[in-house]
C-alpha cells in the first residue's frame, strides 16, 4: 500500500521521480530527530525526504538553514542547545493543537472588551 501511495501521490514521502533521482544521483547526507532524511547531488542539488507526510515545517531549524545553502556543512548530531530554547514542532495552523489566543473567535473564551464612551 506504501508503495502505491508514493506512486500516485505525491504528499506521501517523496514521489517517484524524486525516488529514482535519490537511487541514482544522491548521497546521504544525515537524518534529523523527526525520521527525515537528506540528501545531495554532485551538482550540488540539496533534497529532503520527510518520514511521513510532506511539511515543509517539519524541518527544524538547524536543517532549513543547510537545505537552503546558508550553511555549507552539514548540521552535527551534537547540538548544543539552551534550557530556554523550545523543541522544534511542526506548524500546527487547522489543527485542535493551534495557538488560540484570548479574544478570538475559535477560543471559548471570550475576552472582557471595555466599553468605551463616545464624544460629547
Amino acid at each position: 500500500m506504501s508503495f502505491l501511495k508514493q506512486i500516485f501521490t505525491w504528499w506521501h514521502k517523496q514521489t517517484l521521480g524524486t525516488f529514482i533521482y535519490t537511487l541514482f544521483a544522491g548521497k546521504f547526507v544525515g537524518m534529523d530527530e523527526f525520521g527525515n532524511k537528506y540528501y545531495s547531488s554532485s551538482k550540488g542539488k540539496r533534497w529532503v525526504i520527510y518520514k511521513n507526510y510532506v511539511e515543509s515545517s517539519k524541518i527544524p531549524a538547524e536543517w532549513h538553514s543547510w537545505i537552503h545553502f546558508l550553511k555549507s556543512n552539514k548540521p552535527s548530531s551534537e547540538i548544543k542547545k539552551f534550557t530556554w530554547q523550545k523543541k522544534h514542532k511542526e506548524n500546527l495552523t487547522g489543527t485542535s493543537e493551534a495557538y488560540k489566543p484570548e479574544g478570538s473567535l475559535i477560543n471559548n473564551s471570550k475576552k472582557n472588551l471595555k466599553k468605551y464612551e463616545t464624544w460629547k
